[in-house]
């Protein structure tokens, strides 16, 4: 059963208790997601979303231990976003190209594996929140460092504290014969 819904206030309102709490958490995930138009859309924030044409979901086969269930079930997710051919603004597409990940191949798409979860759902929701992620992370614009100067103060500390620091050290060693 695929359920998506908007707001988990509509889950208390429908007073829908037999759903389990992971479906209502996928629910919660997908919520960001809103209808314009008839088609999907994945938002990113107040201004930036992608439609859902631009993002390639497909199921595959899950690796790892899991028995029987993992040979049958396609419930890993793969994701591809290409950014070149996206609808986003110049500053992410840019931001993403010049971002340094292995996520991200020479030719400018996003590849995201999600097997996390048995369920695809899950997956899907930790995948589409795992691009909303990356894509938000380029967004945030570093603060510039500015070199500071070292004080005349601190830097005499630091000098006599060497100078100490050495005379301790040369008065550990041997003591010569005719001091004995």
């Amino acid at each position: 059963m695929t359920l998506f819904l908007n707001h988990t206030s509509i889950l208390h309102n429908l007073n829908l208790c037999a759903i389990p709490y992971d479906l209502i958490m996928v629910c919660n995930c997908i919520s960001d997601s809103t209808i314009k138009d008839g088609s999907t859309v994945l938002k990113i924030s107040l201004n930036v979303s992608i439609p859902d044409d631009e993002i390639e979901l497909s199921a595959i086969r899950a690796q790892g231990a899991g028995g029987q269930n993992v040979n049958k079930v396609s419930s890993a997710i793969h994701l591809r976003f290409d950014i070149n051919a996206s609808s986003l603004p110049d500053f992410y597409k840019q931001r993403l190209l010049d971002l340094r990940d292995r996520r991200i191949n020479k030719e400018g798409v996003i590849v995201i594996k999600a097997q996390q979860f048995r369920v695809q759902e899950k997956n899907r929701a930790d995948a589409l929140e795992r691009l909303r992620e990356l894509i938000k992370s380029v967004a945030v614009v570093q603060k510039v460092r500015r070199p500071t100067k070292i004080t005349r103060g601190s830097h005499k500390r630091r000098l006599d504290d060497k100078t100490r620091r050495g005379q301790t050290k040369t008065l550990r060693g041997r003591v010569a014969a005719e001091y004995l």
